[in-house]
């Protein structure tokens, strides 16, 4: 199953993995469109441009240019060239979105704790990288939220971090509606402590606030995002039928062993138990079966096993490979 974007809240995970089903998703390929979205809505809420063409919309009359002279002190805005901004999470978007960033002219402070090296080298030396969330609390204008929804991330932004955060504060959220507890945004927003609360996740409780810029769910929305997501997809499902290699998985190991070539490969989908590579080794071995390379990975409770063979595979073989305890699923390419 490949779910064309990151969230996989829509597919019933835990049964297909226990099924052997590979459930993949696409990161990283809406990344651009989610970044422009963010960067747009800083320079918005930034200049409160929503607010004044709202109240322009409401003018009538001749006079409709002296109106607009005599009111349009009320949503000066503020440059952001030389204010600071915290991202939570550097992965491919909150990279992006720091990169940037320092390019319009903002300082940039970065927190995550679990950065991979593969993102760790597309980030900025430019950007400061902190150890502590309260430094971008306490330091940053400008706040946006890019980690995926944890048990150890829902709520994030509560009473607590919010009560650290400087006054007049902009905090965005283009990743998860559940990051930050709506109730404590609301109190944050009427009291004047956060100017703007950005969102992409309208809620019951933040729709109407005043200082709250709520948007319907767009920050992937573009047809850019929408084929390369696509494409990936497509690409992860190909790469897996016909060549038994895993990438991007959210419930089995990222595992490659390239190009089929004129091997028969084994595919084994089984629990991260010992022995697993002994017993399936030794059915194969009784069978008169070379193996010309392995490779096992392994992800939580579960693990994958690739075996290339000189040699095609017998169905009594797949058979006994099935009936190994802990096996979920054995596929033989050819």
């Amino acid at each position: 199953i490949a779910r064309a974007g990151a969230g996989t809240n829509n597919i019933p995970v835990d049964e297909a993995t226990e099924k052997g089903i590979v459930v993949f998703n696409t990161p990283g390929a809406n990344a651009n469109a989610v970044k422009e979205a963010v960067l747009a809505s800083i320079l918005l809420s930034a200049r409160d441009y929503i607010a004044a063409n709202a109240w322009v919309n409401t003018l009538s009359g001749d006079d409709v240019p002296k109106q607009i002279e005599a009111g349009k002190k009320q949503f000066a805005g503020s440059e952001i060239t030389g204010k600071t901004l915290g991202v939570i999470g550097l992965g491919a978007i909150g990279a992006r979105i720091a990169n940037d960033a320092y390019r319009l002219g903002m300082k940039v402070y970065g927190y995550d704790p679990y950065v991979s090296i593969e993102a760790a080298w597309n980030i900025s030396h430019h950007v400061r990288r902190v150890s502590d969330l309260k430094e971008i609390f306490e330091n940053c204008d400008y706040i946006t939220v890019h980690v995926p929804a944890l048990d150890s991330t829902k709520g994030m932004i509560g009473k607590d971090a919010l009560g650290l955060m400087k006054e007049g504060v902009i905090v965005l959220n283009f990743a998860r509606d559940v990051l930050v507890d709506s109730e404590a945004m609301v109190d944050a927003l009427v009291s004047g402590h956060v100017k703007h609360y950005v969102t992409d996740f309208p809620t019951p409780e933040i729709a109407g606030v005043k200082g709250a810029i709520v948007i319907p769910h767009l920050g992937a929305s573009t047809e850019e995002s929408e084929d390369n997501c696509a494409k990936m997809a497509v690409k992860e499902v190909m790469d897996y039928l016909e060549n038994g290699n895993i990438k991007h998985s959210v419930n089995y190991p990222d595992c490659d062993m390239g190009l089929r070539g004129d091997k028969t490969r084994i595919l084994v989908l089984h629990h991260n138990v010992p022995n697993m590579i002994g017993q399936i080794s030794a059915i194969l071995a009784k069978d008169n079966m070379n193996i010309a390379d392995l490779t096992n990975k392994s992800k939580g409770k579960y693990a994958y096993t690739m075996i290339d063979v000189d040699s095609e595979v017998p169905d009594g073989v797949v058979e006994e490979l099935k009936q190994i305890g802990e096996v979920l699923r054995v596929r033989v390419i050819c």
